[in-house]
């Protein structure tokens, strides 16, 4: 094994000792990418180990990934500070650009601590209070975005998709716009606690979105807002909201539809939304983890496959950050082509060390067994065409 890679060499340890991940390498160079940019944070107050813990006890990891696109338009947020015991964890999905995350990620934490009045909101669990606050929260900072990125320049179409939760000991607040999703592991099994904004497919959450685009005035073409956009709700994104009718008349320049087409639509509301979904989740005594990531990952791995990948990582070492990087290297591997972030929580109820393996979805283990075959016999061809 000479000519294969160090994180090779480990990979191949792991599946035939299932014990790599207790070597003496170094743990950081686990997901050693090179070619792609990856970028890992998390706030402690006590940092047993690696894994870093907040004032709640909960451990941390996050990380993004840049997978096959040409930029990394991805961004995570995890802070423990300003919330009153509960922590702050985001998701940021952008496309047309970076310019729409940047601005979210200090702009929508900072509005959130004021909104929720430093935390005390969120202690009052006053569901209702909370759910207005947040909804006039993103109304607020999806404007303040589209302001920005008018004075930023009148050519720039960014925009992000934000996944929020505000994390404490027995409760979980989720404020969801976009297609990343949250997942809790209740002893093994995946609870899907948010649903994608997609103005696509047979869903109840769809077939909605569908209903409030084509009720504004747009239409929607092989699953795209005006054949342009697939996700439905999102910050920033003016031509779907500020800059509509600008929208047509460079569709028109540009040849996409005709003047007569363009002359019967009639928008009525803005295409694209940033008003969130909300939830609240009372964690119960089976409650292990919770699981917040882009699409990038729930395209390529499901949420069942993804909370028991998560469950041996750490049955095997603890580490909440190596079992969130090695997630997100599990993604690449099934051939992700987006990019990939993900925030991991783990409540710090669980005896990692006491639970038995999880089994994960066969054709991902037969699909990783080929890989290992083939890993193999690259490594064997090339010792000996040296040789």
């Amino acid at each position: 094994m000479a000519l294969l890679s160090p994180r090779l060499q480990r990979f191949l340890l792991t599946k035939y000792h299932g014990d790599s991940l207790k070597t003496t390498a170094n743990k950081s160079s686990l997901v050693n990418i090179k070619a792609r940019s990856r970028s890992c944070s998390a706030i402690a107050i006590d940092a047993p180990g690696s894994s870093l813990t907040d004032v709640a006890g909960i451990r941390w990891g996050s990380t993004s990934l840049q997978g096959a696109r040409e930029e990394m338009e991805d961004g995570v947020v995890v802070r423990s500070d300003g919330l009153d015991g509960f922590s702050f964890a985001a998701v940021f999905d952008g496309h047309a650009g970076f310019n729409s995350v940047k601005f979210l990620r200090d702009e929508l934490y900072k509005e959130c601590c004021a909104a929720l009045q430093g935390g005390l909101l969120l202690r009052g669990n006053d569901f209702k209070t909370i759910r207005e606050a947040l909804q006039e929260t993103f109304k607020k900072v999806d404007a303040k975005l589209l302001n920005w990125l008018e004075r930023n320049g009148e050519e720039d179409e960014s925009g992000s998709t934000a996944t929020v939760m505000f994390v404490e000991n027995d409760t979980l607040v989720i404020s969801h716009v976009g297609d990343s999703c949250v997942v809790q592991s209740c002893s093994g099994k995946a609870e899907v606690l948010t649903h994608p904004h997609r103005p696509y497919g047979s869903n109840k959450v769809s077939l909605q979105e569908i209903k409030r685009i084509r009720e504004a005035g747009g239409w929607i073409v092989n699953g795209r807002i005006c054949g342009d956009i697939a996700v439905s709700r999102a910050f920033g994104d003016m031509r779907f909201k500020t800059k509509k009718n600008e929208m047509l008349k460079k569709g028109v320049e540009e040849g996409r539809w005709t003047e007569k087409f363009v002359s019967r639509i009639q928008f009525s509301g803005d295409l694209v939304t940033a008003s969130p979904d909300i939830f609240q989740v009372t964690f119960g005594k089976d409650s292990e983890f919770v699981l917040l990531a882009s699409d990038g990952l729930w395209d390529y791995i499901n949420s069942s496959d993804a909370v028991a990948f998560v469950r041996n990582q750490l049955r095997q070492h603890g580490d909440v950050q190596l079992a969130c990087d090695a997630l997100a290297q599990a993604a690449l591997d099934q051939r992700s082509q987006d990019n990939i972030s993900i925030v991991i929580a783990d409540l710090g109820r669980t005896d990692w060390q006491g639970l038995p393996f999880q089994q994960q979805n066969f054709a991902y283990e037969l699909g990783q067994a080929f890989a290992t075959i083939g890993i193999v016999s690259l490594g064997i061809w090339m010792s000996t065409s040296l040789l």
